[in-house]
């Protein structure tokens, strides 16, 4: 696996030509469009490469319960339309839901008054009634109301009262906000809900029926997605009244076969590498099988085009910490169990086959990791046995295990610094070795007890490393010679970061801690269930039974959440921070999509 190289080419065309030549580059599937045209500031009239309307639309159908049977072939069935009118369904039911819970609402509020009609505003002399929930502690305050009020009802308690005034009256003539009635009696209110009710039903049988087509659906949104990616990139094109001109980053594999559409459209095309300062988009190129790591690569950060490939580093990296923070060999296998209980599921695409391989490799890792410390569910393995024989650590000697944390911590960061030695192209890589000095230096010092050869060697090690990043950390070019103080002063900066560093490493104390909290809480349900089984009763081994069931189910999941949340972390934070420090953007294909099945 690695990131491709990529060529930014330019194309100019006859304007009548536009069409022709973006299906060509679409069916290519190669091109990262870059956009010419400037960017529409309107929010409604901007163009997605997404075909947004018919995954709402399939939101909206897949949900529903009890779906009517499937029409798997239909010549004349229409994605767009069908597309429309499911929308314009959803529309109208979600415009009767809210009705129906406005009227309900107004209902509800409405009761304790009563059912009543409004007399003409003449009848009573231009004057109108306001309403009032007055809770019964504040009882006293009607005595300074100044205008013509009537307590018309009463519950335990609420006082409800009617306010005479020809305006309304001001916000604080009571110490609690007027009610809104409305103008319509509850009758009315009533006969309206039911219409909305049997408008909802109605709505819900339309949207019944049209479940049938989703099988069809499903299978035409490859032609949405083409679609909206076509419209996406008519989009991004600079367009005159004669020419259009459309430029983009595409693979170098790929240039010769850019070439012939271009030759065969007659359009001129202009090939060039990337420029200093251009920084293309990152295709990371690897085989299907592999496809798990490159997800891992992209999840939280994509890698800068001039960076390295992290898959394959990653998913030995995470495989290692998850099983550190798992510790438990029978966990491991439920993994693998899981894996092998969904494994047809597992096997419908290439990507899902890949992370069925990657789960595999979780599985096993945690397996031989948790044999290494022997743990089995929270239960050593028998004295004199095998399994005894294979304990190579003991999860419960702390000093063992930090030590472990510790170096796994330093040689990951270590590696993170060698590899952006390897690829980064500028004198900064120097100071990279300078980390690399520092960190295993650091180490040498703490395990020699601060005594011996390895200690000099380890202070020897971390001198040389400082010299390297004060002198090489920064790429600053040199044109008078005040640029070399400030060479100084940037390596000075770098420095700062030591304690950064420091802490980094110390991060990896995480792998110890979880996996002996894992360790822990199993012991301890084991506990609790050996003395539920020493009551002797049936009681007590349904309880023990329990207790084991319940308790390991809940640190397993602790345990599969830790692994995943905190085995992430150390890679994307601390590995990434020293290997891959900057970001880039993923490189989207104008593409034709697939067939969904």
């Amino acid at each position: 696996m690695s990131i491709a190289r990529l060529k930014k080419i330019s194309v100019i065309g006859r304007a009548a030509d536009k069409d022709a030549t973006l299906a060509r580059l679409q069916e290519l599937g190669a091109m990262h469009i870059l956009p010419l045209s400037p960017p529409e500031t309107q929010v409604e009239k901007k163009v997605s490469r997404e075909a947004e309307d018919a995954y709402k639309a399939l939101r909206f159908l897949a949900v529903v319960p009890g779906q009517r049977r499937q029409v798997r072939s239909d010549p004349d069935f229409d994605v767009e339309r069908f597309v429309a009118e499911v929308l314009v369904l959803k529309d109208k039911l979600r415009g009767a839901q809210d009705r129906r819970d406005f009227l309900a609402d107004r209902i509800d509020t409405m009761q304790p008054w009563g059912d009543f009609t409004f007399p003409p505003t003449k009848a009573l002399a231009g004057l109108r009634l306001w309403f009032y929930k007055l809770p019964l502690k504040n009882r006293d305050s009607l005595a300074v109301v100044d205008l013509p009020w009537q307590i018309v009802g009463r519950d335990h308690r609420v006082l409800y009262v009617a306010v005479v005034s020809a305006d309304e009256p001001r916000a604080d003539l009571m110490s609690v906000p007027r009610t809104h009635l409305g103008a319509k009696p509850i009758t009315v209110l009533e006969a309206e809900l039911e219409d909305a009710e049997i408008e909802i039903e109605t709505l819900l049988g339309e949207r019944m029926a049209l479940t049938r087509f989703l099988t069809l659906l499903r299978s035409s949104l490859s032609k949405a997605e083409t679609a909206a990616e076509l419209a996406f990139a008519e989009s991004q094109t600079f367009d005159d009244p004669d020419l259009f001109a459309l430029q983009g980053w595409v693979p170098e594999d790929q240039v010769a076969a850019l070439e012939d559409i271009c030759d065969e459209e007659g359009l001129a095309v202009l090939i060039s590498a990337p420029q200093r300062g251009e920084v293309p988009p990152t295709l990371i190129e690897q085989p299907d099988s592999e496809a798990a790591g490159v997800d891992l690569a992209l999840f939280y950060q994509v890698p800068n085009y001039y960076a390295w490939d992290p898959s394959r580093v990653l998913i030995a990296s995470f495989s290692v910490f998850f099983a550190m923070i798992i510790a438990d060999a029978g966990y491991g296998v439920l993994i693998g169990l899981g894996v092998l209980l969904f494994w047809r599921k597992l096997s419908a695409t290439a990507r899902s086959r890949a992370w069925r391989s990657m789960l595999l490799i979780l599985a096993g890792a945690t397996i031989v990791y948790g044999v290494i410390v022997g743990s089995y569910f929270g239960v050593g393995p028998p004295a004199g046995g095998i399994l005894a024989r294979l304990k190579l650590m003991d999860i419960n000697d702390f000093t063992t295990m930090m030590r472990l944390s510790i170096i796994v911590g330093v040689a990951h960061v270590a590696f993170a610094n060698l590899m952006a030695f390897v690829h980064k192209p500028t004198r900064s890589r120097y100071a990279n070795l300078g980390w690399i000095c520092v960190v295993l230096g650091g180490l040498a010092v703490w395990l020699s007890g601060q005594t011996g050869q390895i200690y000099q060697a380890g202070l020897g090690a971390m001198g040389l490393g400082l010299l390297a990043i004060l002198f090489f950390s920064s790429d600053r070019p040199v044109t008078s010679g005040i640029d070399w103080l400030w060479r100084l002063f940037g390596g000075v900066q770098s420095l700062a970061g030591l304690m950064g560093m420091f802490g980094d490493v110390l991060s990896y104390m995480r792998l110890f801690a979880l996996g002996l909290a894992s360790a822990s809480l199993a012991v301890t349900f084991n506990g609790l269930a050996v003395n539920s089984f020493e009551a002797h009763s049936g009681l007590g081994l349904l309880g023990g039974l329990l207790i084991l069931l319940i308790g390991h189910g809940l640190n397993f999941a602790l345990a599969i959440m830790s692994g995943v949340v905190h085995g992430l972390r150390l890679n994307f934070i601390e590995f990434y921070k020293w290997g891959l420090p900057e970001e880039g953007t993923v490189f989207r294909a104008f593409a034709r999509k697939e067939v969904q099945e």
